[in-house]
């Protein structure tokens, strides 16, 4: 019997092919594990009315990860659009598959190392190592939003929001409405395990990134939650800036940082700033851990334009499996293949188009996969 369960799931557009690059990589590490594919995807919504399918959700369960690779989300009324005939008409909604997998296995905590590497003629400086900590559950990604705005929501708005008289005159089938839900466990749990890296990996700050002059409730409650448990932390200190200042600092001081934690689509947009320090996305990875299964990925999308074309620079899919094996306690693993990475980019010589080169995704997955 194996030693571990890992479930593959490539997506959509280039899903596949960095899925192709990971798998060379993976043949090559020799793990003690047996990979089952997935279904999850744009496909899926077209021909089944469901992205995220229960016969994926209930493999998963019987995993102990996996790969994610990338996906596709379109406006309700493209995607409505684009079912079979058949489907249409059958008040279907779609649904990030992603976000409802996040959410369905509580997988809160999304950390996103952001890491230069030598040699990479990206980079915004050569000194950066820092790691993002994002609230994956909740905030404005709850996914709980309306349009037309219901008369009971309405009302309920009215009753406890003085700041909803400025609506009086405009019509409830003129509102949108999507509200940024925290709870004290939700800034509890990921402040903490932003604490806890910082520990563990030498790291002497902590920043909360948050706006709480403005959004005095939600981001009130996370820097609030933030300094107590900082003080379980003495010998780290706690740093606070808004989101909007540390878009600036980020691109004047990068070094200054190691460790940022935010909500939801605060810690979405700032790590996405943060990795293009590092070279763009085509070096992004992610975890989505929860207490029970972890699913890792590249953060970029699905690019349709190029799939199947083997173009594009599969990095951040192999530092996905780095981030993996750590989590598996392959440390060793996950140490050589950072550092297979890290020579592979410093020598320059095999190159996908994002950095000036000609290489393929799987040239550069077999490049790896030699210095391994």
């Amino acid at each position: 019997m194996t030693k571990y369960k890992i479930a593959l799931m490539p997506g959509d557009g280039i899903g596949k092919d960095v899925m192709d690059a990971a798998e060379i990589v993976l043949e090559k590490l020799a793990l003690d594990a047996e990979y089952v594919h997935a279904d999850i995807g744009w496909e899926f919504w077209c021909k089944e009315g469901e992205p995220f399918p229960q016969r994926t959700v209930d493999l998963l369960k019987t995993c102990d990860c996996a790969l994610f690779a990338a996906i596709t989300s379109k406006p309700k009324e493209e995607a409505e659009a684009e079912l079979i005939p058949e489907l249409q008409g059958q008040g279907l909604i779609y649904r990030s598959p992603i976000v409802r997998l996040r959410q369905q296995f509580d997988l809160y905590t999304n950390l996103r190392p952001c890491k230069a590497f030598e040699g990479n003629p990206l980079n915004y400086r050569d000194d950066i190592d820092l790691v993002v900590f994002r609230e994956n559950t909740q905030g404005l990604y709850a996914g709980v939003e309306f349009h037309p705005l219901p008369a009971d929501v309405r009302m309920a708005l009215e009753k406890h929001s003085a700041n909803m008289a400025a609506f009086d005159n405009v019509a409830s089938e003129d509102i949108a409405l999507s509200t940024r839900i925290f709870t004290r466990e939700g800034c509890q749990r990921i402040v903490r395990r932003a604490f806890e890296y910082a520990d563990q990996h030498g790291y002497p700050t902590v920043t909360i990134v948050e706006k709480p002059n403005v959004i005095r409730e939600t981001s009130g409650l996370m820097v609030r939650e933030a300094r107590k448990i900082s003080a379980e932390y003495p010998e780290i200190d706690l740093w606070e800036t808004n989101i909007d200042a540390m878009a600036m600092w980020l691109l004047k001081n990068p070094d200054d940082y190691g460790v940022l934690v935010s909500s939801n689509m605060f810690g979405d947009i700032i790590s996405d700033l943060a990795a293009q320090l590092v070279g763009g996305l085509g070096f992004a990875s992610s975890g989505n851990i929860g207490d029970e299964l972890a699913v890792f990925e590249p953060t970029h999308g699905s690019a349709p334009k190029y799939a199947g074309m083997y173009k594009v620079n599969p990095m951040a899919m192999l530092l996905a499996i780095k981030l993996m094996l750590d989590w598996l306690g392959e440390t060793a693993q996950a140490a050589a293949l950072e550092q297979a990475i890290a020579e592979v980019i410093a020598e320059g010589q095999v190159r996908t188009y994002d950095m000036q080169g000609n290489a393929s995704t799987l040239d550069v997955a077999r490049a790896v996969a030699e210095k391994l």
